[in-house]
C-alpha cells in the first residue's frame, strides 16, 4: 500500500487507515483479529482508536492482538482523548484531564507510546493553551510520537495550528486533523481544509463512506438487517445520510461505478483519498471481507471527468465570506 506523509512531519502512514470503533461492542476478539491481520497483510500501517471506544474495550482489544498477532513496529497507532461521559460537558480539555487519559490509554495498549494522540474534539470551557501544553508534554516525555486534533472547526484548527507555530517555548505542531469528510459530507472544504492546506496539517477524513450509505446498500429504502442502519445504537448515525439529497449523490456514484465496471465503495473511497490535504481515509469496516472490499481500491484512480461530476452532484453550497464577494 502507498505511504504518504502526515501533514508537515516525517511520519509515514498508509493511505487508508484501519478504524476501530465498533471493536469491544460490535466487533470481537475473532473479528478484530481477522482485520488488522487482513490489514496487515495488505500494507496497512495506521490504526486509528480512541479511548472511548467500547468504553476502553477497542484500545484493550488493540493491544491484546498486538502482543501475539502484529508487530508493534509495523504499526502505527493513533488514539483521542478528551470526550467524557458526562452530560454537562460532553469534552474536557484540561491537562489533568488529557494526561492521565494518555497514559489509561497506554496501559491498555500494552505500549509505552502512540504514534499520534488527537484531542477528539474542542473544548470551550478550557484555555485552549493549556490544552495544547497536554499535547507537548505528551510528546516531551515519549509517550506520543506527534500530536493531533479531532473535530476542530476552521477557526479552532487555524487557531490550534498557529499557536503551536508561534508561541515561545519548544512547541509541536499539529500534525494531523481527523474529520469527517466524504461524497456525503463536505462541510470541512469550507474552512477547515484551507487551514489544514496553508499551516501544512493533514487530513484523516473519518465516514469517508458517507457512515456506509455510499456503498449502495440503502437504495431504495433497503436497509440489511446486518447493517448499522438496522443497529439500535447506530441507526441515528447513519440516518442523516438516508435524505433525497444524499440519494442522489448516491446514485451518482453507483452510475460511476458501472461505467467504471468497479463498486460504488471503490468509487466513493478513492475520490475521497485522492482529495486535497487528505493523507489517509479511516475505515471501519465489520468484518475482513468488508475490509478487502475496500483495501481493493489501492489501484483505483478517478478520471478527471468522473471526479468532476461527482464534485458537481455533491457540491456544498459556499457563499459570503468563503468565495469572492466581489461575484456574489
Amino acid at each position: 500500500m502507498e505511504q504518504r506523509y502526515l501533514g508537515r512531519t516525517g511520519l509515514r502512514v498508509s493511505r487508508i487507515g484501519l478504524g476501530t470503533l465498533t471493536w469491544g461492542r460490535d466487533t470481537d476478539e475473532h473479528d478484530a483479529a481477522d482485520l488488522l491481520k487482513t490489514f496487515w497483510e495488505a500494507g496497512g500501517t495506521l490504526v486509528d482508536t480512541a479511548d472511548v471506544y467500547g468504553d476502553g474495550e477497542a484500545e484493550y482489544l488493540l493491544g491484546r492482538l498486538m502482543e501475539g498477532l502484529v508487530p508493534r513496529r509495523d504499526l502505527v497507532i493513533s488514539t483521542k482523548a478528551g470526550s467524557v461521559p458526562d452530560p454537562d460537558r460532553r469534552f474536557d480539555g484540561s491537562r489533568a484531564h488529557l494526561l492521565s487519559a494518555l497514559d489509561a490509554s497506554l496501559a491498555r495498549l500494552g505500549t509505552d507510546h502512540v504514534d499520534v494522540w488527537h484531542l477528539h474534539a474542542f473544548d470551550p470551557h478550557t484555555p485552549l493553551e493549556e490544552t495544547l501544553h497536554a499535547l507537548d508534554v505528551a510528546v516531551s516525555s515519549g509517550r506520543a510520537r506527534y500530536a493531533g486534533v479531532s473535530n476542530f472547526c476552521g477557526w479552532q484548527l487555524a487557531k490550534a495550528a498557529t499557536w503551536q507555530l508561534a508561541a515561545p517555548g519548544v512547541r509541536n505542531r499539529v500534525a494531523s486533523a481527523q474529520m469527517e469528510y466524504s461524497l456525503l459530507q463536505r462541510g470541512i472544504e469550507r474552512e477547515v481544509l484551507p487551514a489544514a492546506l496553508d499551516l501544512g496539517v493533514g487530513l484523516l477524513p473519518s465516514s469517508p463512506l458517507g457512515r456506509g450509505v455510499l456503498t449502495g446498500k440503502y437504495r431504495g429504502d433497503a436497509t440489511p438487517s446486518d447493517s448499522r442502519g438496522a443497529s439500535e445504537h447506530l441507526a441515528p448515525f447513519v440516518a442523516p445520510y438516508l435524505d433525497d439529497t444524499a440519494g442522489h449523490i448516491v446514485d451518482a456514484v453507483a452510475t460511476a461505478a458501472d461505467g467504471l465496471a468497479v463498486t460504488p465503495l471503490q468509487v466513493a473511497l478513492a475520490w475521497v483519498r485522492d482529495r486535497p490535504g487528505v493523507v489517509a481515509p479511516i475505515v471501519g469496516a465489520r468484518n475482513a471481507r468488508q475490509l478487502t472490499a475496500a483495501l481493493s481500491v489501492e489501484t483505483l484512480s478517478l478520471p478527471d471527468e468522473i471526479c468532476r461530476a461527482l464534485d458537481d452532484v455533491s457540491a456544498p453550497v459556499h457563499r459570503y465570506p468563503d468565495h469572492d464577494w466581489s461575484t456574489l
